[in-house]
């Protein structure tokens, strides 16, 4: 009854309104914008039409231009399709305001199990609050922000929704028609291509509008139900960073963009504690606070306006200032407005004098490199071998000695290892003026035997750091699926390391491991790269423990569920007893960022989902979700299964080239979205291996066929109904929410999935039989998938998300139509060269739109 009544309110609340305010989409300044609006239903309309009926673009806009003679010449074509992308640009940015503006009321599927009912239900059961509270003292969800290309509203532009999803909550039309207009007249896209540092401004709008107020809000929240003191849970929900210190694969990010980026973090910081404290200083105005307030007015004064090149971190000093005008007031004015204090005090607690952490990121072959140049540099200080890379695994750790020196990296060394050297040595100068916080992470790509981590522990040592003051954290990521199997045996061979094992002490016993979900799906496929995750977790819990280490995974989770996306707040909350959840961290990216924490009310309830789910996994653990022996074997061959389906696929002799081809891939690469190039090594031709997962998901997606998200899905639950394990699958649906989210993130893919708009190219002569290929297994898995879950069509256990998935699709579908259109055009090679020149624009800003509709599909 509460889903069916739920999507009633989203029907009145989102769909009609949307229908509603799209009138005034006729007053914005668009040039001949009345032109649009009026025909753009037309052009919808044939569009749909036209798909259903499985004509080609050219087919359905040839037919929609015989119906409008008007636009005769092939410019007048073209000017008009650009103006119908600028009006469903702004349509999908109205969209998401009134559907973000619902939120509260419209709620989802999974509302009961919110964060508050749970502390409500601990209020009666003393038992329950002391495990609830022990729990929280060491534990905590890590948001990480990531520069991955497809964040596209601008700063600008998100200001305009957030504005207008308060007026939208109001019915204030006049606002509603004044944000609109400044919609049309605000550009949605960088004429140039950002660099790191734009990207680190351009994400710490979200820092300093959403993150800094929901981070307080909640933690006062918890302080306040469970009654406890802010310090005895001071650190519930952090904050990472990685524009400017992921330098894995992106040529631009320099020891220079990186000091930037952390002094602009800073700055930004200090400027939303100066807005705090100048509220702090209009109401406090009593005797006996005269000093502390001048030092807070100058402390936060000058390090909003006035930063110094090396400032020092003024947390303490912060702290002891304030909680001196905490101990007036309660002494001597009645506690009067202490809670104004308490609220900055609690923000400086949280973030200090970083805001959030600057992780550090880079591959393993260049940390190699850069190991391999200081020896050959410096041979007889380290005294290691010259043949260092060629040496075996086992030699290479015999031959580290871990010296401490401070060698220099001279001007004519390859760029790489310059930069290397020089952000290790960076580190210590952001340390100094963040604390140890501010940076403390070290992440190695590709990471593939415990030398690369040792490796990198040496590069430390040999550029000025001491063992005993080495404040770095050194992070593993494991992304492809023969990674994933080797990565229990890395560790333990760490664990047994004398060297490392007196590092780990330094740093409390507690080693951060990193698992990537883009890489290891576009390398194994949706089912492989989900379970073998899975297991790794479970292996390296055991590992873990068994040499008593505090395990916290890191996982690189994109937004789609081909990329670990989806509902990932039921994924952590169906850990079982053998996987390490004491702490949650995962990356947030691209357009999910501005979908699931763009306001204050979205980015409340999923830090809150996050948390629950934590909290729920300890406490209330079902005992489906610790997996049977006998299951685990079930999904070993479900995986095993779909991944010979997925390889038989990948090594298909059309695959890049139908991507290529017939998706929007090479356009990716030219549009001003990133700072870093679409796929690694870009001076080469294409490779499957060198191209990035983000596009090769969102190629994917563009194209409406979503194959990460389910291929092989189908083939592997087909031959468990013929094996006789049918019952056993439905059982793990059933009981296992891992399983179960898998499976309904799965029904999220393939929603999104729309084979209907590309059925034209099952009569092409070179890609037919492939797209037949690709939609036999899209209706395989969808049929499987509807008799697991015992449902009639897919997501109907989730049916507002479903709605919202569907009116998103039926508003960009134009968009899809004008894309293929254009991507046939530039395949014929019949344009001139201004021609082409148009027509990739077109693709460049059909992609914009297509992606920010779907919220989570890049």
């Amino acid at each position: 009854m509460k889903q069916s009544k739920n999507e009633a309110v989203f029907q009145d609340e989102v769909l009609t309104r949307f229908e509603l305010f799209k009138s005034l989409f006729l007053t914005l300044p668009f040039q001949r914008v009345k032109d649009t609006g009026t025909l753009l239903p037309f052009f919808a309309k044939q569009c749909e039409k036209g798909v259903d009926q499985h004509l080609t673009p050219d087919e359905i806009i040839k037919s929609f231009f015989d119906q409008h003679e008007e636009f005769s010449s092939e410019e007048q074509r073209i000017d008009l399709l650009f103006r119908f992308v600028q009006y469903i640009e702004r349509q999908v940015v109205l969209f998401d305001a009134i559907e973000d503006s619902s939120f509260q009321m419209v709620g989802r599927g999974d509302d009961e199990n919110v964060l508050g009912a749970l502390i409500k239900n601990a209020e009666g059961n003393g038992d329950m609050r002391r495990k609830i509270v022990s729990k929280l003292k060491d534990f905590s969800v890590r948001l990480v922000l990531t520069a991955h290309p497809t964040q596209f509203y601008p700063g600008p532009v998100l200001g305009i929704i957030n504005d207008l999803i308060d007026a939208i909550k109001t019915n204030d039309i006049h606002s509603i028609h004044l944000l609109l207009q400044q919609l049309g007249k605000t550009p949605f896209i960088n004429k140039n291509k950002p660099t790191p540092v734009d990207e680190a401004a351009s994400l710490a709008w979200f820092l300093e509008n959403v993150f800094y107020k929901v981070a307080s809000e909640i933690q006062s929240f918890i302080d306040d139900e469970l009654d406890v003191d802010t310090e005895e849970v001071k650190q519930l929900i952090e904050l990472g960073f990685w524009p400017g210190g992921d330098r894995d694969g992106n040529p631009n990010v320099s020891v220079e963009s990186t000091k930037k980026v952390a002094a602009l973090l800073r700055t930004i910081l200090f400027r939303c504690y100066y807005r705090d404290f100048r509220i702090v200083r209009r109401r406090i105005t009593f005797r006996g606070v005269e000093e502390y307030m001048e030092n807070l007015q100058t402390l936060f004064y000058d390090n909003s306006f006035n930063p110094v090149e090396n400032p020092k971190d003024e947390t303490d000093n912060i702290i002891t200032n304030l909680k001196a005008i905490k101990n007036v007031l309660e002494e001597y004015h009645n506690g009067l407005f202490v809670e104004i204090v308490d609220d900055l005090l609690r923000k400086v607690m949280t973030f200090g004098c970083f805001f959030t952490t600057l992780d550090i990121r880079q591959d393993s072959r260049i940390l190699r490199e850069a190991t391999a140049y200081l020896i050959q540099q410096n041979q007889e200080a380290t005294g290691v071998p010259l043949n260092y890379l060629e040496l075996s695994e086992v030699d290479k750790q015999k031959v580290l000695k871990f010296k401490e020196l401070d060698l220099t990296v001279p001007e004519d060394a390859d760029p790489l290892t310059k930069d290397t050297s020089g952000v290790i040595k960076l580190l210590k100068e952001i340390q100094r003026s963040g604390s140890e916080r501010a940076a403390q992470r070290f992440i190695i790509s590709n990471c593939q035997q415990a030398s690369d981590i040792l490796g990198l522990r040496q590069l430390f040592l040999w550029s000025g750091w001491k063992k005993e003051a080495l404040t770095i954290d050194f992070v593993p990521l494991f992304e492809t699926v023969d990674d994933l199997t080797r990565a229990a045996d890395v560790m333990k061979t760490l664990y047994s390391n004398k060297e490392y094992k007196a590092h780990l002490k330094l740093r409390g016993n507690k080693q951060t491991i990193m698992l990537g979900y883009s890489d290891s799906t576009k390398d194994g496929g949706y089912l492989m790269a989900n379970w073998s995750i899975y297991r790794a977790k479970i292996e390296l819990t055991a590992i873990s423990r068994e040499y008593d280490v505090d395990l916290v995974f890191f996982d690189g989770r994109g937004g789609p569920p081909a990329r670990g996306g989806g509902k990932t707040q039921r994924f952590y909350a169906s850990m079982g007893k053998e996987i390490a959840n004491d702490h949650i961290q995962l990356t947030i990216q691209g357009q999910t960022i501005s979908s699931q924490y763009g306001s204050l009310d979205t980015a409340r309830f999923n830090i809150e989902q996050l948390l629950h789910a934590g909290i729920i996994s300890d406490l209330k653990q079902r005992v489906g979700d610790t997996l049977t022996k006998h299951q685990q074997e079930i999904i070993d061959k479900l995986a095993e299964l779909s991944h010979h389906k997925f390889m038989d696929l990948r090594t298909n002799k059309l695959f890049l080239p139908y991507l290529e081809t017939m998706s929007p891939l090479k356009a990716l690469s030219s549009i001003n979205i990133s700072s870093r190039p679409v796929k690694r090594n870009s001076g080469r031709e294409l490779r499957l291996e060198d191209l990035r997962a983000i596009s090769f998901v969102t190629s994917w997606s563009q194209l409406k066929q979503n194959i990460p998200g389910f291929y092989g899905v189908g083939t592997a639950l087909q031959w468990a109904e013929k094996n006789n394990l049918w019952k056993d699958v439905q059982q793990l649906y059933v009981s296992s929410g891992f399983f179960q989210t898998l499976i309904d993130n799965c029904m999220m893919s393939m929603t999104k999935s729309n084979f209907d708009i590309t059925a034209y190219m099952k009569e092409d002569k070179v890609y037919g039989e492939f797209w037949k290929n690709l939609y036999a297994e899209y209706q395989i898995t969808k049929e499987y998938l509807l008799k697991l879950s015992g449902t009639s069509k897919l997501m109907e256990n989730y049916p507002v998300d479903r709605e919202s998935i569907l009116a998103r699709e039926g508003i960009v579908l134009p968009l899809l139509v004008i894309q293929h259109y254009a991507i046939r055009a530039l395949n014929s090679d019949k344009l001139d060269e201004a021609q082409r020149e148009d027509y990739s624009k077109l693709i460049a800003r059909t992609i914009f739109g297509v992606i920010n509709a779907g919220r989570n599909v890049a």
